[in-house]
């Protein structure tokens, strides 16, 4: 019989390989089309998984809630910092926008001091300044290897710091399912655009793997709520930098792309500034949380 930990390690892993599958096909697909395209497959096909964990009975108020504002807000961002990941895939080598994705913890924990007025201490503080070290020493500006497009992952980190605040104040009263719903429906809406604007006619061998783009997407988010229920956040946090091995191995494989050793340095400080954060919040949890009344 499995632990919770040992249940929620396993739900991270596949998290990771989802999630890792759907950064490749991105990758790979972002040649032949535009990002609002994949935008679009991400959403549309993310909704099959979604609907499997949706309960009988909602479907009749299936998207009723009393916070649609906060719900618009986490949708929005969340949407818009997919679009900067994508982007970031398509113009910068894989390791680096997946290394730079990292210190996502980084900003949500700025956001939160700004937004949610919590309280940081030392540890913290010296977390922030890491992380942000390690993405300056990627992204290697003032030199002739700064490219432009490294403002993309970037901002995807602080779409995802956005998001952070929004699903604190979500997930207390919200299924997660309703919370993925949303979100992906403005996928969809966003997505959309592309219609308009900007089209390439889908080429049959591809149409599998753009389907995969929102299947694995839309596993991951679930496999990661359910691994982070399960089990201690900093159980699980450390699997996820799995997928930096998982980028690595196919930039070198897949898509000739060698990694720098500024993006083998900068990773390193990204990877040990969030993994003090994830250290400090457990410890912060344990400290506040009182004392089950018997």
């Amino acid at each position: 019989m499995l632990t919770q930990n040992q249940q929620g390690i396993i739900f991270m892993l596949l998290s990771v390989i989802c999630f890792s599958t759907m950064d490749i096909l991105v990758k790979f697909l972002s040649a032949s089309y535009p990002t609002f395209q994949l935008v679009l497959f991400r959403g549309v096909f993310g909704l099959i998984p979604i609907f499997f964990i949706i309960p009988k009975n909602r479907y009749k108020n299936l998207f009723y809630t009393s916070k649609i504002k906060l719900h618009s807000v986490r949708a929005i961002a969340g949407a818009f910092a997919m679009i900067f990941l994508f982007l970031g895939l398509k113009y910068l080598p894989i390791a680096d926008a997946i290394a730079i994705s990292f210190a996502a913890p980084v900003f949500a924990t700025i956001f939160s001091i700004i937004f949610l007025k919590e309280t940081v201490r030392i540890f913290r503080w010296i977390a922030i300044i890491t992380g942000l070290v390690g993405v300056l020493i990627i992204l290697k500006p003032g030199t002739d290897l700064f490219s432009f497009y490294a403002i993309y992952p970037i901002l995807f980190c602080i779409g995802f710091g956005i998001i952070s605040i929004a699903i604190k104040k979500l997930s207390s009263t919200e299924p997660d399912y309703l919370i993925a719903l949303y979100f992906t429906v403005v996928l969809i809406i966003i997505g959309s655009i592309s219609c308009f604007f900007q089209w390439e006619t889908i080429k049959q061998p591809d149409l599998i793997f753009l389907i995969l783009i929102g299947i694995s997407g839309s596993l991951g988010n679930i496999f990661l709520t359910k691994s982070i229920r399960y089990a201690e956040v900093s159980k699980v946090t450390p699997i996820k930098y799995l997928s930096l091995i998982f980028a690595t191995i196919s930039g070198i494989f897949i898509f000739n792309e060698i990694p720098s050793l500024y993006t083998l340095l900068g990773s390193l400080l990204i990877i040990t500034s969030t993994a003090i954060i994830i250290r400090r919040e457990a410890i912060r949890k344990i400290k506040t949380t009182p004392l089950r009344q018997v």
